[in-house]
């Protein structure tokens, strides 16, 4: 990406939603507007998991609000991402909607590793490039993210379901804030988390940094009341929820540095950093300057960079996890990607990027075997579309996840998405190269054809290959009984 581009990363938390904008300026990211606005998203949610309209409201008024100042920006240099709150959201598809409505762009829910993942590149960034061990972690609304790497390499990731929303709504709903309630939620948080200690096994003292929310509010207040730098310790945490207890309510608590936005929700943050410091025994912390949203920046900067695109990665990563014959693999994959090019003779740069999630999706396509031979494409589906997968959002798993559970049997189960015409035409690719593939070696595309129709679509052989493949005739002709069910046909001929 060009020096002087512009790029926009908004955060759309369970707490603040924030928006982050920056121009390329040689080998860095300089920051050129930072807006953030408390919406309690994740104060929204009922019983049922399902957000009020109430809530849902705020958020799309803030997101209209952003979209003013990113309405300049191209739509490749603007990515949108949604943490915990969406994840558990039963109507997310109605905040989805509204959202990308006024914002102008899509957004991507993404799964606790993936947020994990971000975090701790958004806060790498910051750090001296060495390979430190380090410990990141982050208290946002209704999560913690809690990632041990080093230097700039995130070695593991864990998303924990408690947060400094979901515990104030829980004990102190009213505002009081009493002993009793303080060391309930603690004890609620420490539950969530005590699995993480087991990150910390073998290593020996890395050093911890706290990014955003409740860490960056705590540590603006030891800094802003002379206790320290800016540092966390347990005893000064001991401290401050003494303070807490003795105000006895958030409305009498006279705390320097404390903004009013972190007020309602201090006494479930402190619950929860209390517990990350007891659960991972840490005795300093140290405020980190990155965050998520630097995470996105850093990755829309460096992905047209000639790295390894860190999804490739994760492909490369599940094949081996699950012992796919990666050849035969490859082999489908081109040849699903030959058939979708052929539709497609413009060859876009939208049309290039569904070829490449239809390779990732052809690259998988036999991971569900590792469970069972039979149904494996049902396997697969689930297995992709529940896979801590880093780069990717849970809606393309679950278009990834589609592909897989639409790649053989009939196509009742998912004809609902076959009115995507992309998404079809995907389908239809696969399919084919999977049938032309069955031998696990190279037909000879060259005789193939695949084209659009007024009805559909045919695929024309020659009859010289349709001799020398009788069974690949006989699946093709399968193939062709398993779309003339649809509305969208499929006619085999050889000519």
């Amino acid at each position: 990406m060009n020096s002087g581009a512009m790029l926009a990363a908004i955060d759309i938390g369970s707490n603040s939603f924030r928006l982050e904008i920056g121009r390329v300026d040689g080998g860095q990211i300089v920051r050129t507007e930072y807006l953030k606005e408390t919406v309690r998203l994740g104060a929204g949610l009922d019983e049922s998991s399902r957000l009020s309209i109430a809530a849902m409201r705020r958020g799309w008024d803030c997101l209209a609000r952003f979209a003013e100042r990113v309405r300049s920006i191209g739509p490749g240099q603007v990515r949108a991402v949604a943490t915990q709150t969406l994840r558990e959201a039963r109507n997310r598809a109605e905040f989805e909607a509204g959202a990308e409505a006024r914002l102008g762009f899509p957004i991507d829910v993404i799964s606790g590793a993936e947020e994990a993942r971000l975090i701790y590149r958004g806060v790498s960034q910051f750090l001296p490039a060495d390979d430190e061990v380090r410990l990141v972690f982050d208290i946002g609304g209704r999560s913690t993210e809690v990632i041990l790497g080093r230097g700039a390499e995130a070695l593991k990731v864990e998303s924990y379901r408690v947060g400094s929303v979901e515990l104030s709504m829980r004990y102190f709903a009213d505002g009081r804030i009493a002993p009793r309630a303080l060391q309930a939620a603690q004890v609620a948080a420490e539950a969530v988390l005590e699995d993480a200690a087991v990150l910390l096994a073998g290593q020996h003292g890395p050093v911890a940094y706290g990014a955003s929310g409740t860490v960056g509010a705590v540590s603006d207040v030891l800094r802003a009341s002379g206790r320290s730098d800016g540092t966390i310790t347990p005893a000064l945490l001991d401290e401050l929820a003494e303070q807490l207890v003795q105000a006895g309510h958030v409305d009498r608590l006279v705390l320097p540095g404390l903004k009013d936005d972190r007020r309602a929700v201090i006494g479930g943050g402190l619950a929860t950093l209390r517990a990350v410091c007891r659960v991972l025994n840490l005795q300093r912390i140290e405020p980190a300057r990155g965050a998520l949203r630097h995470g996105v920046l850093l990755e829309m900067w460096q992905r047209d960079l000639p790295v390894d695109d860190v999804r490739k990665l994760t492909i490369e990563r599940l094949q081996q996890k699950f012992g796919i014959d990666v050849a035969h693999a490859r082999r489908v994959a081109e040849m699903a990607a030959w058939l979708f090019a052929s539709l497609h003779p413009l060859a876009t740069a939208e049309q290039q990027r569904q070829s490449t999630k239809l390779r990732w999706a052809a690259l998988l396509h036999e991971v569900g075997m590792a469970v069972s031979h039979e149904d494996f494409h049902r396997h697969g589906a689930y297995i992709v579309e529940h896979a801590d997968a880093a780069g990717f959002a849970q809606h393309q798993l679950q278009r990834m996840a589609t592909l897989l559970l639409a790649q053989r049997g009939g196509l009742r189960k998912v004809e609902p998405a076959m009115s995507d015409e992309v998404l079809r035409e995907q389908t239809l690719a696969l399919r084919l190269a999977i049938v032309l593939c069955h031998a696990r070696r190279d037909p000879a595309a060259g005789r193939l054809q695949l084209q659009r129709t007024a009805e559909g679509y045919r695929f024309s052989v020659d009859p010289a290959w349709a001799e020398a493949h009788p069974q690949s005739m006989h699946l093709l002709r399968e193939e062709q009984k398993v779309w003339a069910r649809l509305t969208w046909p499929l006619e085999v001929m050889v000519h």
